[in-house]
């Protein structure tokens, strides 16, 4: 089992699939990257040799900003937001949905679940 940016990537799955696993790297950046270190698209993890596996860390931490790294920027962002007292920041604060959905009917997943009101039921 390779281990790449702190994480366990699946052996038996394609590079290209199992670079997935890493919070950060998609669909375009797996292809990115096996593009730049020229693995082959069908190569499976548990083919890859020291090497490559090695060249494939190298470039991840060079090139792209993954796990620790994106977590922490995206919750700075969201915790700047929220201290200016902007439109989104007091979204965030509230728990409410950011991205102007509505809120009346459905929005269950950020509100979390439905508190019942007295005397509601007719």
């Amino acid at each position: 089992m390779a281990r790449i940016a702190g994480v366990n990537i699946p052996t038996n799955k394609r590079v290209v699939i199992a670079l997935q696993y890493i919070h950060g790297i998609g669909p375009k950046f797996a292809a990115e990257i096996c593009d730049k270190v020229k693995i082959p698209a069908e190569r499976r993890v548990n083919q890859l040799t020291d090497q490559e596996v090695l060249a494939v860390r190298e470039t991840i931490d060079r090139d792209y900003m993954v796990e620790g790294d994106l977590r922490r920027e995206v919750s700075m962002n969201i915790k700047r937001l929220m201290d200016l007292g902007c439109y989104r920041g007091l979204r965030h604060r509230k728990g409410l949905p950011v991205r102007g959905q509505r809120t009346h009917t459905n929005a269950r997943t950020r509100k979390g679940p439905a508190k019942p009101i007295a005397g509601k039921k007719k």
